[in-house]
Order: C-alpha cells, then structure tokens, then sequence
C-alpha cells in the first residue's frame, strides 16, 4: 500500500520530497525503535513521552515519512505528514493499512466505568451459543471464534485493534464485541471504526489521575458515542443520570434500559440469591446463574443489545439462562467443609466495590459476616484511596487493607492513605495487612460457617506488580488453597 493510499481521508500538509507519496509502505509504527526502511514513523504524544522527540532516530533507522503534529529539525530527505492529532491519524490510517475490517463485521462497542467486561463476555457468549462466529476485544482476554489471546489493555493501540479485527474479519467471524475504554476514546484509538452498536452502563468517579476532572472522563465516554455513525445503535442505562447526556449530539438510534425508570428495555428483579437472578423481563419470566442487582442491568444491556441486533426473544432468553460471568467477576468459591463463600471481584471503584457489597448484605444468610479483603493500585487515582476504604467498612464486618498492584509506589504509603477514610467507629475492624497472599489467608482464618469472604480490585489478574515486575499472584488460587477447596 503506498503512502498516498494510507493517508485517505486524512487531512494533512506535506513537507518535503513529494514523490515519497508513491511509495510502498511496508509497516505503520509510532514506537521508533521498530522503525526501518519502508515504515511510516507517527510521533504521539504521551503522557509521559512525546513521540516527536524520537522522529530522527526514526529516521536514521530508515524512515522516510513522518507523521507528526509539528517540525523540529527538518531532515530534507524526509517527506513530513503535518496533522492536526497524530493519534487520530494513526486511528485513520491503521483502518486504511488494514482495508478497514470493521465494515464487513457487526461490531458493537462496550463502555462506562463498571460492567464493560461483563456485557461485552456475555455478549460473546450469548452469540456463540446462538450459532454465530463471534469476536472478543476485552481486558480479561481477546477471542477470535474459540482461539484466545491475551490482553495488554483494556481497548489496545489503533493498529493492534484493527490488526484483530482483519484478524477475525479472515478468519469468519460475523459479530465483535469489544470494551471501550476512556483512555481509549479520548486518546483516538478507535478513529475510523465503523460501529453498528455502542452500550453504555454506567459512570462513577475513577480515571481521574489520567483524566484531570470527572466532567473530562464523562467527556471521554460522550466522545464514543458523539462520533456513532447513523446506522448504529446506542443502548444506554437510563437509571444512569448520566444515560441521557450521552445520547446527545450523536447520530445513532437511541434506546435505552432500566431497571427503576420507564425505559425501551425495562426488568424487574423477581428473586435475588446466590444461585442466581430471577427476572421479570419484557412480560417473562427469566432465570440467569449470574447473581446481584448489578448483573440484572449487564443482563437488561446485552438483551437489549442482542435484540436490536435482530435476535428472537426466545432465542435470546433460552441462551442465556446458561450463560456465566466474566472471570473475575462476582467470581465465587464455596467450601462444603467449612460453609464458607469465598468471592473474586474486580471492583476497584468506590461505586463498584460499593454494588458488589451491597448484594453481598442482601445475599448473606443468618448471622454470617462480611470480610473484605481490599487495596487500592499504586500510580494511579489516589483520591479515591480513602474512599474505597471507607465503602469497605460501611457495608463489612471485618475489613482488611492490604496491597494490590503498588507498581512503583511504597505499599505502606498507599496503605497509609487508604486508612485514612476507616471512620473512627470502624477503626475496631479494620486490619492492615500489606502482604496480598496473607491478608487473604488471614481473612480465611477468621471466617466462620457461613461467612462470605470478598477479596476485592484485581479480579482476573494472575499477577501482582511491583516496582515494574509481575509476580505470578491469583486471588482464587490463594482462597482455594487456603479453604481447601
């Protein structure tokens, strides 16, 4: 493809030899060390690297087009692509280098700040149990059809989205559900992808460390939706204050789901246990093995969404009745020996850890109590550090703190930070234990017949990071080993 061909539809001014324009383009890359003869460079700025300052190593290791959104030290031999963003260039042309694989797929985007992975997992499942090749972009994994890959991030880098979109586009997948994250809308990502649906679940404060302000993060979630094109659907929770400020501005068709407010998709929860839900859903009645008010809404968008995608009520409620959770998420063990219930949940907002105990409350049976085991990840949004604390001790009985992913943080430091928002009247339940594998071992100590253990923020995460090392860490192995499950 030349170079001409993967600037289309891109609005740019060039800088330079003009016949670099015809010439083959063998790579994109906005990481200069991959740069060589036949590759584009596209400088990004980061935020805490800025791509412009590695164009000429870019170009002494062979490049001789750079994109860029500014000119330092022009190099004559060099044809500069001068952009506006970079980041939503680079979105543009991996669609170009790639034939745009998002056209010949349903492709149907996830966001808000809790729930994303769960509809979009269940979405995945919901369609491959109704016959169809399906795709998965998430943060617990990527699937094409039935193969899986890992996932780095929540929504990857523009090239390596539509690298997996070609991917699956190949290989005969019809349906892609993917999670949209912030950082990703806001940062260009998914520049040029043609949705034919968008979801939202729902907003709380998180992302702030990135985002600046909570009004730039709703921004960040709005610009998903703003860019839709006519064809697609947007689906948002309207019990969600926030639901009706996303549809604003975009050109899709608008829906909504509900659980408490007049809505075009509404439920209401019939019975809510530890074996499941039982919803009254669109005049039938439905049972699902996921659990909590939490999943009634995941289940309420993925139904909705399954529905304007042209699936058959019965079909749709059938298929689901069988389908399970996300790993990670609300992810129970249970010891017949000791009559203990362990759980794995990803929670790592105030709002999610907030749902996720609040089930706990109604769920709980006699007199057991709540031990929650809780930290909070180092390098990123601190001022929610007390808060998660102080949800813990709202809604348990026994808390302890302990360490998440610290990264390059001091875990005292975090701790410390965290114990600031235990109120005084909890200080008597609260342990600090900064040692993961011990807080979780000491938490199964303490339980009793009965009890429910949620050891809450890394979810599916097998690892624990620190100072820049993953170290091999899972919560469940922990709560299985330890309660001999």
């Amino acid at each position: 493809m030349t170079l001409n061909q993967l600037l289309t539809d891109i609005k740019y001014e060039s800088l330079g030899p003009g016949e670099i324009l015809s010439e083959e383009i063998s790579e994109i890359v906005f990481d200069s060390r991959k740069a060589k003869e036949g590759t584009v460079f596209v400088a990004l700025r980061g935020t805490l690297v800025d791509g412009h300052e590695y164009t000429d190593k870019a170009i002494n290791q062979g490049s001789r087009a750079i994109v860029c959104e500014k000119v330092d030290n022009r190099n004559p031999e060099v044809l500069y692509i001068i952009v506006e963003n970079s980041h939503y260039a680079l979105g543009l042309m991996s669609c170009n280098f790639y034939e745009h694989p998002s056209k010949d797929l349903k492709l149907v985007g996830v966001t808000g700040t809790n729930g994303k992975t769960t509809v979009a997992t269940i979405l995945y499942k919901l369609f491959t149990g109704l016959g169809q090749k399906v795709g998965l972009l998430s943060t617990v994994e990527n699937r094409i059809g039935s193969k899986v890959t890992e996932a780095t991030h929540t929504t990857p880098d523009a090239l390596s989205v539509n690298s997996l979109l070609a991917t699956m586009r190949d290989e005969g997948c019809d349906y892609v559900f993917m999670e949209v994250s912030s950082h990703a809308a806001d940062q260009d990502r998914i520049a040029g992808l043609d949705f034919d649906g968008a979801i939202f679940t729902n907003i709380t404060h998180d992302h702030l460390d990135y985002h600046g302000t909570f009004q730039n993060y709703i921004y960040a979630k709005k610009k998903f939706f703003d860019q839709l094109p006519a064809h697609a659907f947007a689906l948002v929770n309207i019990d969600d204050k926030r639901g009706a400020v996303m549809l604003q501005n975009t050109a899709a068709k608008c829906y909504n789901y509900a659980l408490r407010s007049m809505a075009d998709f509404k439920a209401k929860i019939i019975e809510n246990t530890m074996d499941g839900l039982i919803l009254e859903l669109d005049n039938r009645e439905f049972y699902s093995r996921l659990v909590g008010d939490f999943n009634a809404y995941n289940l309420l968008a993925v139904y909705g969404a399954a529905i304007l995608l042209g699936e058959e009520q019965d079909e749709i409620l059938t298929a689901l009745s069988n389908v399970t959770t996300a790993e990670g998420r609300f992810d129970y063990v249970r010891s017949d020996d000791s009559g203990i219930t362990g759980i794995v949940d990803y929670a790592h907002t105030p709002d999610a850890l907030e749902k996720v105990l609040q089930t706990l409350v109604k769920l709980r049976e006699g007199n057991g109590k709540i031990i929650t085991v809780i930290g909070c990840g180092g390098d990123r949004d601190r001022a929610k550090r007390p808060i998660m604390a102080k949800t813990a001790c709202n809604y348990s009985d026994q808390v302890i703190l302990t360490s998440d992913n610290p990264r390059t943080e001091s875990p005292e430091a975090i701790l410390k930070e965290m114990e600031e928002g235990v109120p005084a009247s909890a200080k008597m339940k609260v342990l600090i234990i900064a040692d993961r594998r011990q807080a979780i071992r000491t938490a199964c100590r303490l339980a009793q017949k009965g009890d429910i253990i949620l050891v809450a923020g890394k979810g599916h995460e097998k690892y624990q990071e620190i100072m820049g090392i993953k170290h091999p860490f899972d919560d469940k192995e922990v709560l299985r080993e330890t309660l001999k499950i």
